[in-house]
């Protein structure tokens, strides 16, 4: 049995990419068999026949059946006995909350599928009819007066009778054509009447209406097929299917659409509008980067190679079933909402002054999680002054307060956490970005960047200055004993410092973090090193900082780390997160589309990890990451952060290092061990992050291993595979083109290289972006302990600067954080991305409305296996988070590490493992 999230007040839905309406690539199949036939589709409403469509000329006839449905096949018999009788029950999604508009078109679309000129469904069998060399078809109408209800108030129920010789063997596809004005969303299709029990066809799709295209949808059973495997009758629809997805690269495409192809990142900026958002377009030698869904929306005016721009709330195109389905459409809308609010606060802090302001005390910030901003006459005045329309009066009248921020989990035990060595050091390991730590192999540190643009390669961190904080142990020992760690944004910052800091209210350094953990366990940080670039009089610009003993040095120190969060935020967001998951995952999506039938079983394996990617890249290129947008608004690189992005795909981005037990040996946090679950030893144990991302990474291969194993059993089956191999043929040649020539690419010519590719695509867009992603709030919630942006770089002795920092040093800290409009604006947006929605799936949950998604038992047992494991793994990690001797998750006021726990309810949590990459 499946593990199956039970249905709540709003319940689960997905809307899986299966297929969508074909384009006129080649004339169908099903279309030159109909014109070999004599066709009379019979609608019967009140017993009265007519004809569906004109008869052509035939050798053969068609029978009309005694229940008006007709049959396209040369074999049925000529008696009774020769004939079954079936049902197709067709499940309709009908929207949750209607408005009265559309109540009255469900009345209208009930009569006209009552009366049988509503949908049409033809039924293709496994069989070849040998008369017309392509699989057996019968066609009727979903036909009754009224849709039988069903315990869900928003799935209504249709049926279709057919009769159908009893050699007509077992359907594999069913063509469905919808003849209303509008599309309808299909769950699926139930067979009932032939041998050996109902036939479900799987669909979670959007039907669009014959008016936007005259062709067909092709849904095919739920059994899985390799495509040597096809049965003859359906082989012609797999291969028409396919084509009709891939489109053929031209014109714009429409919003009813279903095709998936290619296109650069060419639409972040927007010369037309302003010269200060024009943006490089990603793709080539300069700025690589990964393809994107393409629109085929026209050039700008300015640039022919930048793509025009559509401004919310216009939609960006994505293929139609990957659009968001109602309850997250109403969780992102709500998220959205809750940003504009936040985004007032400062102006009302400010006394809605047209000037940003920092904030000047702590109280300031902890007011926005404990009072909120009360409004009194005069500040509503001027909120009717932003134009914000009636419905922002009418919520703020009626609460009386703006809406205020929940308590992150950083400060909600231990509001002075953030200020201790050991929590910044934890957070390295337990934080939301517990992906660049690297264990310290040598010494001295050399940059790898031209040292005659750069200045000299050696690090300023001297042996002397490590050895001071060290409490009487050698470097080489600390060395030796794998004691010394290191964050190191040196070389990925520094080509860029410049620029960052010509931008207004910017200043950033080049960072590099030593850490130093203790034989107790602990962690803590023992040397900074910040870097801007060399000048002709300062060759060497670099400082070194250590934590001091008196209260000058203290304060400095604090500067410093809040110098590397910034950096650390920016490499998190920019490379970790939006790179290294949204980014990079997308292409494998639109490959595993265009190259892999629904029926492949690896496309089913994959399916639910690819769930409103698509739909959340492509709103980020329209809020986020563009020109203008909120990461270039709130975070260090500003203008220049999509840039940063690209040149860590240039330098860094390689798939055979996105597994999790690769990932970990090469930054050194771990060492390979046969004698390992996984294969590898941690050189940490008390890292919560790959402690419990190693048990979800196995559970994964697990699965994916006994899946693979059962449906590649033969030696030569996964080169013999044709659409396996043009799949990931595709993705490293179109989807990752400008790494497409890279040596590291895995082969694929085995089943043991196949599980490890499909392992570690499950892993990225489940496990991996949990990590870190649904931390951003827990974590960043609280300014100064994530600051996304620096405004100020460290006063020093010979500055003006200096004589205020010594005068109030906590003013002087609090005005280099981002200000009240920008620590807010990116509260609102990590608080939007750290929310689960209410209809989320999770690893190793099935959604009960998808439960038919495959007729192999054997399959199912190994999921359920899965499932079961992963329940394990949860006790496992609760288990961990009660263990005193654990210190990076538990101990006074420390949050326990939840954010691998495999389960979670909506909202930010702190918690859950989503299927795919779906906020």
């Amino acid at each position: 049995m499946f593990s199956i999230k039970p249905l709540n007040s709003t319940p689960l839905l997905r809307s899986p990419n299966l297929t969508r309406h074909r384009t006129r690539c080649a004339e169908p199949r099903w279309q030159r068999v109909s014109r070999s036939v004599q066709i009379k589709a019979v609608i019967s409403g009140s017993g009265e026949s007519q004809n569906q469509s004109a008869a052509t000329s035939t050798s053969l006839d068609s029978k009309e059946t005694k229940n008006g449905s007709s049959l396209i096949s040369s074999s049925s018999s000529d008696g009774d006995d020769g004939i079954i009788e079936v049902k197709a029950v067709v499940r309709i999604r009908k929207k949750m909350k209607e408005k009265l508009i559309d109540k009255v078109e469900d009345q209208w679309e009930y009569f006209i599928n009552g009366v049988g000129q509503g949908i049409q469904i033809q039924l293709i069998s496994h069989q070849i009819d040998p008369a017309t060399n392509s699989g057996k078809i019968v066609q009727s109408n979903v036909r009754g007066w009224l849709p039988k209800p069903t315990t869900v108030s928003y799935i209504v129920e249709y049926a279709a009778n057919f009769t159908v010789p009893s050699d007509f063997g077992s359907p594999g596809a069913v063509l469905i054509t919808n003849l209303h004005a509008k599309e309808f969303y299909l769950l699926e299709i139930a067979i009932h009447g032939f041998k050996g029990g109902p036939v479900f066809f799987p669909a979670n799709t959007w039907i669009h209406s014959r008016n936007d295209n005259p062709e067909s949808r092709i849904i095919f059973n739920n059994q899985a097929h390799l495509p040597s495997q096809t049965p003859a009758g359906i082989k012609d629809l797999r291969r028409e299917d396919l084509l009709s997805i891939r489109g053929t690269g031209k014109g714009e495409r429409k919003q009813h659409d279903r095709i998936y192809d290619y296109a650069p990142y060419n639409d972040l900026g927007n010369p037309d509008k302003n010269e200060e958002l024009v943006r490089p377009v990603l793709q080539g030698e300069e700025w690589p980067y990964p393809r994107r869904c393409r629109t085929g929306r026209p050039p700008t005016s300015l640039d022919p190679l930048s793509e025009s721009r559509i401004e919310k709330p216009h939609p960006v195109y994505v293929p139609r079933d990957e659009t968001f389905e109602e309850i997250k459409q109403d969780t992102f809308s709500a998220g959205r909402l809750k940003a504009l609010f936040h985004n007032l606060i400062p102006s009302l802090a400010a006394t809605l002054s047209s000037s940003d302001i920092s904030f000047k005390c702590f109280s300031e910030i902890d007011k926005l999680y404990i009072d909120g901003v009360l409004l009194n006459g005069e500040e509503q005045g001027g909120i009717n002054n932003l134009l914000l329309g009636k419905m922002m009066n009418q919520v703020i009248s009626a609460g009386g307060r703006l809406l205020k921020y929940e308590i992150p989990d950083i400060i909600k035990k231990d509001r002075f956490s953030w200020l201790r060595d050991n929590e910044f050091a934890r957070q390295t390991l337990a934080g939301v970005n517990p992906v660049n730590i690297e264990l310290l192999k040598e010494f001295p540190i050399y940059s790898k960047l031209d040292p005659d643009v750069y200045g000299p390669p050696e690090s300023a961190i001297t042996k002397e200055l490590l050895e001071k904080e060290l409490g009487g142990m050698s470097l080489e020992k600390a060395i030796e004993e794998k004691r010394l760690f290191i964050l190191d944004y040196h070389d990925t910052l520094l080509p860029f410092i410049k620029k960052m800091n010509s931008l207004p209210g910017r200043k950033a350094y080049a960072s590099r973090t030593i850490l130093f953990n203790s034989k107790t366990g602990i962690m803590r940080p023992i040397a900074i090193e910040l870097s801007l670039p060399q000048t002709p009089s300062s060759p060497r610009n670099t400082r070194v900082y250590v934590h001091g003993h008196d209260a000058t040095t203290n304060w400095i120190w604090k500067l410093a780390k809040a110098h590397v969060c910034a950096n650390d935020a920016g490499i998190h967001q920019l490379v970790n997160h939006w790179l290294r998951t949204h980014a990079c995952m997308e292409p494998f999506i639109i490959a595993t589309h265009r190259q892999l039938s629904t029926m492949h079983p690896i496309y089913k394996l994959l399916h639910p990890h690819m769930r409103y990617t698509l739909e959340i890249n492509a709103l980020a290129r329209q809020n986020l990451i563009n020109g203008g947008g909120v990461i270039e608004a709130s975070f260090s690189p500003g203008k220049y952060a999509m840039e940063l992005s690209s040149a860590a795909y240039k330098n860094m981005w390689r798939f055979d290092m996105e597994s999790l037990p690769a990932d970990l040996v090469r930054r050194g946090m771990a060492e390979e061990d046969p004698s390992m679950p996984c294969g590898v030893k941690l050189v940490i144990d008390d890292y919560p992050y790959a402690a419990d991302g190693l048990l979800i990474w196995s559970a994964i291969k697990e699965w994916v291993e006994s899946y693979v194993e059962h449906y590649y059993s033969d030696p030569n089956s996964v080169t013999s595979d044709v659409e396996l191999q043009a799949w990931w043929t595709e993705i490293k040649t179109k989807g990752h083109y400008d790494k497409r020539n890279e040596p590291w690419w895995p082969k694929l010519k085995t089943k043991e290289d196949l599980s490890g590719i499909l392992t570690t695509i499950i892993w990225v867009a489940s496990g991996q972006h949990a990590a870190i992603n649904f931390g951003q709030y827990p974590f960043g919630g609280y300014v100064p302990n994530r600051p996304t942006l620096m405004r100020k770089l460290i006063p020093q002795e010979n500055e003006p600067d200096y004589e205020n920092f010594i005068h109030n040093p906590q003013l002087v800290f609090l005005s280099s954080l981002p200000t009240q409009l920008q620590a807010t604006k990116v509260m609102a947006v990590q608080d939007t991305l750290s929310t689960h929605s209410p209809d989320e799936e999770y690893l190793g949950q099935v959604n009960p409305l998808h439960a038919h998604w495959t007729n192999d038992h054997e399959i199912l047992k190994l999921f359920n296996k899965f499932s079961a494991r992963l329940e394990e793994i949860e006790e496992i990690i609760n288990a961990r988070n009660k263990d005193s001797r654990l210190k990076n998750r538990s101990g006074a006021g420390v949050p326990p590490y939840e954010l691998l726990l495999p389960s979670s309810g909506p909202g930010v949590t702190g918690r859950g493992i989503p299927n795919s990459i779906s906020i």
